[in-house]
């Protein structure tokens, strides 16, 4: 993600968005964002959350001339205009230029995109790659018959969710014991001893989330 933060300064008044689409001289300020690839971030920002520039600029309060302006890297927008065009969306600053969400990850997965991180006789198929700033892990489960989570019982902070959709598995939570089948679900406290097993004679495959990601 694009470290622009850096050359933002702590104390910036916003003197309005005529002067910004003005003031785009060769040595920009210290109260100036560094111009390279800020436009093609507020562009694909603005395409993320299907707005137009007119849109944006009806949200935000600054003028469209000024939105494309910046979008084609013409003006050095100060800090607090550029915190004014972001205001148009539901994310702050830090986030769009720091190390929070990164609203360009990928949003559909093909079946071969999913990542494998299960073994041996037990499938774990998860939907994306692990980025470090998600809260959410959906996996794709498949345990073969006879297969099982291991004699120890899971014991891990957050909490988790699933949904059978072929097969029966038997689960273990606590001192509690079930089988399900299709259309069964579960949801518990992860920090609760679990155990998930497959007595049946065929594939049990099954839909999960839990949260933190903890694999």
């Amino acid at each position: 993600m694009l470290n622009i933060l850096n050359t933002m300064s702590k104390n910036v008044h916003d003197t309005g968005d005529a002067h910004d689409a003005r003031d785009d001289g060769p040595s920009p300020s210290p109260d100036r964002v560094e111009q390279s690839d800020v436009g093609e971030r507020l562009q694909a920002l603005r395409r993320t959350f299907g707005l137009s520039q007119r849109e944006l600029a009806k949200r935000s309060g600054i003028t469209n001339a000024t939105i494309s302006l910046i979008e084609q890297n013409r003006v050095s927008p100060s800090v607090a205009s550029l915190k004014r065009v972001l205001s148009g969306f539901p994310i702050s600053l830090a986030e769009v230029f720091g190390d929070g969400p990164h609203f360009d990850e990928p949003v559909f997965f093909r079946s071969n995109d999913l990542a494998e991180i299960g073994s041996g006789r037990i499938s774990l198929r998860q939907v994306g790659h692990g980025e470090s700033s998600r809260k959410l892990q959906v996996l794709h489960e498949r345990y073969q018959p006879g297969s099982d989570t291991g004699k120890a019982m899971l014991v891990h902070a957050g909490e988790e969710a699933g949904v059978v959709v072929g097969g029966t598995i038997q689960i273990t939570v606590g001192s509690r014991t079930e089988v399900l089948g299709p259309g069964d679900a579960y949801y518990f406290q992860s920090r609760l001893p679990h155990r998930f097993c497959n007595l049946g004679e065929e594939i049990c495959e099954i839909v999960s989330v839990c949260t933190p990601p903890t694999f």
